[in-house]
This record gives C-alpha cells, structure tokens and sequence, in this order.
C-alpha cells in the first residue's frame, strides 16, 4: 500500500482517470490532506465508491511524535520521530522574528564522517523518501499549530546523497497545492558532493544552497571531514561558482570553529583569500561539543578576531546564533542517546 503523501496532486490526477474517477477528486483529496483530515471516511464531498478505492489503494501515515524537548527560552523544540518502519528521526523547530523555521533530516544516519557530527558516528541505515521528509514538516507544523515558513535540510544525513528524493521533497512542500513553502525559503545543505552540486545548479532551483567547509586548504579539511579525500577544495569552489553563475544565488558557506584546530588569524587569513570577491556569505557556528571527540568550541575573543579578519577581506559573515543546546539540538544527539537507552 502506498503512503498517499508520495503522490503529488498530478500523479494523484493520473491514478483517478487511470481506476475510473475524474481527476478533480486528486484536488479535493489534497484539498482535505492539506487542512489536516487523514481518514478518507471524513472527506465529506467525496463520494463512498472513491473512499473506497483510496482505502483500499492508500495508507495516510505521518511520523509519530515520540518526544519532544523545549528550549529554556522557548524559542526552540527538538523532536524525535518514529517512522512506519519504527526508525527514529529528528527535527528541530527554531522560532525566529521573521518566522518558523523546521531543520530535517534527509536521512536516518549519514555515512559521511564527519568528525564533529553526532549524526554520522552508527553510519548510515537508509534514505529517507520524500514523502517522510515531507512529514516531518507537516507532523510538526500540526504540533505547533504554526505556520512553518522556513525549511533547512541541515539535520541528520547528507542531502546530496539522497539526491532524487529531496529533489521531489522540494518540488513537493514548494507547491501551491500542499505547503506552498517559497524555494527561497529553503536551505540546503552539503559537505561538497560536487557532481552533484553541478546537477543541482542545472536544475536552476532558488533555493540556498550551503556548503560546510570548515578548513581553507585540503589537508586541515581532510582531518576533520572525509569527503575532503574525494573532492579536493578547488573542485567545491568550482563547482560553487557555477552554481552562482546558472542560478544568481548566494552561496552560503558554513565554518565550524574548533579551538586550536581551524580557529587561528592564518585560517581566517587563508578563507579570506579562497571566497574574497565571491558571491557569498560565511556562518560562523561556534562548534557543538560531543562526547565521542575532544573538539572544543573557539571562545569569544578568538571568535570575534576570526570575523573581523574575515571582513576585511569584504566577506559578509555572521555567528550562527546557538539554538537548543540546553536540549542537545545539534544534529544527532538525541536519536543517539535515544537508541543508547533503548
């Protein structure tokens, strides 16, 4: 049986002519998903033949809430999900001036590596389908009966090598028929898959892209993210410009700093000279502490010497403001405690 949020409004369109029905019922279904009715039986302008044909050909499933953590400020949540498989996800809403925004997860682990990622540390156990991406948004906006105005793919998972699927995703929560969530308003984030950065840029999306970097030269960005052994620096700025060339975006290009490891005057020296005169923008994140690495985060002075290095080079950069460390809202960390005490 198929998870009805897998079909977008044309394919639905499609499956009506295809088993007898007329395809304006696809947009009185879609009509009532998308108000929050999920059992067929109460989509009232719907004749009983149709509810039976969805019911026996659909299942409206959303992940589960199975806890929820709340910020001392409240302008944070961290939640853990359960799939249909019984797999356990994360996602985070951050409530901001301008909006909500929700970070998802693209897939549950990530084999990446990254050395200061909790997400990646068990490897990865699958993709997760669009449709699932697509609930985590609508599962949590129900929740906090809000609108969601903001989506980053910046949790658990790599979204780059879950290509095809987060492609439907953002073609999925940007129609006007479901969430009607703006391409600008969606953030994408990568540690450099670059064939893939390249195939994104062709598809000429105005989303924005993101691309975590954390070391200006090959062999400091190999010891802290193995994708570094693959796809050298200059084959991500390459492939970056091409980008800003096909789709006119600003790059977004996100820094960890790690004290005494990618935080020195010659590193914000070294970044200056690689972006200097790029359309770009540099996110400072002071680094999230985990217990399986020894990373520590760079303290303040080293923080605000590392930003105005950067802009005397005319780079725009920033401090990701931090959001829910109370409730280890960094990528990963509540799924992996989660599974460690169950």
């Amino acid at each position: 049986m198929v998870n009805i949020f897998e079909f977008n409004l044309d394919e639905l369109k499609k499956w009506m002519k295809d088993t007898g029905e007329k395809p304006f019922r696809a947009n009185q279904v879609f009509d009532w998903l998308y108000k929050g009715v999920y059992d067929f039986d109460e989509m009232k302008n719907i004749s009983k033949s149709t509810i039976a044909k969805l019911k026996e050909n659909f299942s409206v499933f959303l992940p589960k809430i199975v806890k929820k953590y709340t910020s001392k400020d409240g302008y944070t949540i961290k939640y853990l999900l359960s799939l249909e498989d019984g797999n356990i996800i994360e996602a985070v809403i951050m409530k901001y001036h301008f909006g909500n925004s929700i970070c998802i997860s693209t897939q549950i682990g990530c084999r990446m590596g990254c050395k200061f990622c909790a997400s990646t540390i068990d490897g990865i156990v699958r993709n997760l389908a669009s449709y699932e991406m697509l609930g985590e948004v609508i599962t949590i906006q129900n929740d906090i009966d809000e609108r969601i105005s903001n989506i980053v793919l910046m949790g658990s998972g790599e979204p780059l090598d879950n290509y095809d699927n987060v492609l439907k995703f953002i073609s999925a929560v940007t129609s006007e028929y479901t969430l009607n969530i703006g391409e600008r308003h969606i953030t994408l984030s990568t540690c450099g898959i670059v064939p893939k950065i390249y195939e994104l840029a062709d598809n000429n999306l105005q989303i924005t892209l993101a691309i975590s970097l954390h070391a200006y030269e090959d062999d400091r960005r190999k010891s802290i993210m193995p994708i570094a052994n693959k796809y050298s620096i200059k084959e991500i700025i390459d492939a970056c410009n091409y980008y800003i060339q096909k789709t006119n975006r600003r790059i977004t290009f996100e820094y960890a700093l790690i004290r005494n490891t990618n935080d020195s005057i010659q590193d914000a020296i070294g970044l200056g000279e690689l972006l200097g005169g790029m359309l770009c923008h540099v996110n400072i994140i002071p680094i999230n502490e985990i217990k399986e690495n020894n990373y520590k985060k760079s303290n303040n002075k080293e923080i605000e010497l590392f930003i105005k290095k950067l802009n005397s080079y005319n780079i725009e950069a920033t401090i990701r403001r931090e959001m829910g460390k109370d409730i280890e809202a960094a990528c990963g960390q509540l799924r992996r405690s989660y599974i460690e005490l169950n």
